[in-house]
């Protein structure tokens, strides 16, 4: 498996220096957080888009993903959602990401039923235009739809080879799920896999992996048994925490701690 971290942690740091970081660290990868706070997101122009594509190939870093804000099943119109997948596709091709992330993003005024038909309609929709561009959308377990099982309810709809999963194990452990049930629910559709650590369901806070209690050994070792070779991406939390530690001077432990994982998997 392949190693990568979030711009999530690093918020508002430039490309030049979170490149820097993923090679000094040992990181193969980095997952984009495409916001407009972020020094890469949608607005960016034709030639600012070229030079990140560079500075990604010059560095010898993978670009993972794009982690994306649009909510697939939220009340209100379909076109502005789709709309809002197909500015992160373009992105993602002109910058050479595989994956755009998007959140289920349900209403609490919604049914499951309806909220899994509005998801799976636009995401139907939007996965035409994936396939153009060659990009797969990655379908989130996250807020109304934190489990593997809850996505799946979407995705068995949807059918589409352009859609998948991204399994944060957070909100599956959140949802009571196991990591085995998780991964046989997501396996035929998943994209990649965000780790993290927190203190409790009660205190999200981000800290070290390892240092707190979601069950990151069992992840692995479910990931390893079942010969998934995928990314694991470490989605460290510090743009909702400020006070949190800084993601840099963690960097170095937690490969270490996910190495450990996969060597005593295998």
């Amino acid at each position: 498996m392949k190693l990568a971290f979030s711009t999530l942690g690093v918020p508002g740091l430039p490309l030049t220096d979170v490149l820097g970081l993923a090679t000094a660290h040992g990181y193969h990868g980095v997952e984009l957080r495409a916001h407009p706070e972020e020094p890469v997101h949608p607005g960016l122009g034709p030639g600012e888009r070229a030079a990140v594509a560079a500075g990604f190939k010059e560095a010898g870093v993978e670009l993972l993903g794009l982690a994306g804000y649009a909510r697939v099943a939220a009340p209100g119109d379909d076109d502005a959602v789709i709309a809002e997948i197909r500015t992160l596709l373009d992105l993602a091709r002109d910058l050479g990401a595989p994956y755009v992330r998007v959140f289920p993003g349900g209403g609490a005024d919604q049914s499951p039923e309806e909220a899994d038909a509005t998801a799976a309609r636009r995401l139907g929709t939007a996965a035409e235009y994936a396939t153009e561009v060659d990009v797969r959308i990655l379908l989130e377990t996250h807020d109304s739809h934190r489990t593997g099982a809850d996505a799946m309810r979407v995705l068995g709809l949807v059918g589409h080879r352009q859609v998948g999963a991204l399994w944060d194990v957070m909100h599956t452990w959140l949802g009571g799920e196991q990591p085995s049930e998780s991964y046989l629910a997501l396996a035929p559709h998943l994209g990649y896999v965000q780790v993290k650590d927190i203190a409790s369901a009660e205190d999200t806070t981000p800290l070290p992996l390892g240092a707190g209690v979601l069950p990151l050994t069992e992840v692995v070792d479910v990931l390893s048994r079942h010969g998934w070779d995928g990314w694991l991406c470490w989605e460290y939390e510090k743009r909702w925490y400020e006070s949190a530690a800084p993601l840099p001077e963690l960097l170095v432990a937690g490969r270490e701690h996910l190495a450990r994982l996969l060597s005593d998997a295998a």
